[in-house]
């Protein structure tokens, strides 16, 4: 089992931002909130290599900065992206509050899903509403910018479309499901895919450590099994998923391929989506 004992880092804001490529204000608003989001995920990619490895990745806020800020040619999951992404938030004056979601895209039933995905809920200063704020899921469903926690309500975030909506659920929270609406551009066979669900229990450093452990290492995980990587383009999204690469346009056009060997792979990593593989690692199997 991993060590859960909490390290204090003091954050690099400076170099986080100019990681991402940020220029614009610092101020603790909606504005920067928005732009800061959409920065990280255009300059930091998202990848499982190091539980490919049989590694659980470190989210000492160290480790993360080394890896995904300093390291330039490396990303990472969920953990790893919402940690050092709550530190960003918190360094410009908002606050943050660390939630546990259950991933539920093609579930027929919600409860059927642990809760595995990291999310944040950020709260500005005088805004009485709450933001669902998320840097770190690998899907094209994901949030380019922060929403508002407002249930029935359309939000066009930098091009996608979203919304929030409940869910039946027993117990005293209410369960607040994000879901994307997916289809091309102008047509209107498009329709609302549910990607994860949640309450707003706060979460804490341990109880990641854990979950990020299980994810890492059981041998059940996909991550654990095979590559997966994702990365916001200047026209799309790419996405790797084991020997299949498939692009998505703005407009909603799909591409796919398949990818033959080893090399291939690597190349693909490199040059689409930023990411230097680890010598050593087995790609494919």
């Amino acid at each position: 089992m991993p060590d859960s004992t909490r390290t204090t880092t003091p954050f690099d804001l400076d170099a986080y931002l100019d990681r991402i490529g940020w220029e614009g204000e610092r101020r603790p608003d909606a504005a920067t909130l928005r732009g800061v989001h959409l920065a990280h995920l255009r300059a930091v990619p998202f990848e499982n290599l190091d539980a490919l490895g049989g590694t659980a990745p470190s989210l000492d806020l160290a480790d993360l900065t080394a890896k995904l800020v300093h390291g330039r040619r490396r990303g990472g999951y969920c953990y790893e992206h919402n940690t050092l992404f709550a530190a960003a938030l918190e360094a410009l004056g908002l606050r943050v509050t660390r939630l546990a979601a259950r991933v539920v895209v093609g579930a027929d039933r919600f409860e059927d899903r642990p809760r595995t995905h990291m999310a944040l809920l950020a709260e500005i200063p005088g805004d009485p509403r709450p933001y669902l704020a998320d840097v770190g899921f690998g899907a094209v469903g994901s949030l380019l910018e922060p929403v508002p926690l407002t249930a029935d309500t359309e939000f066009h975030d930098a091009g996608r479309r979203h919304r929030l909506v409940h869910a039946p659920r027993s117990g005293p929270l209410e369960m607040w499901v994000l879901e994307s609406y997916q289809g091309r551009e102008g047509a209107s066979d498009g329709d609302w895919v549910a990607q994860y669900a949640f309450t707003l229990e706060p979460f804490e450093q341990p109880d990641y450590e854990v979950i990020n452990w299980h994810i890492a290492t059981n041998p059940r995980s996909p991550f654990s099994r095979r590559p997966y990587a994702q990365f916001l383009t200047p026209d799309g999204h790419v996405l790797l998923d084991g020997d299949r690469f498939t692009a998505t346009g703005d407009d909603g056009t799909v591409t796919e391929r398949k990818l033959t060997d080893e090399d291939e792979v690597r190349r693909l990593l490199a040059g689409d989506f930023g990411i230097d593989v680890p010598e050593g690692l087995a790609l494919l199997g």
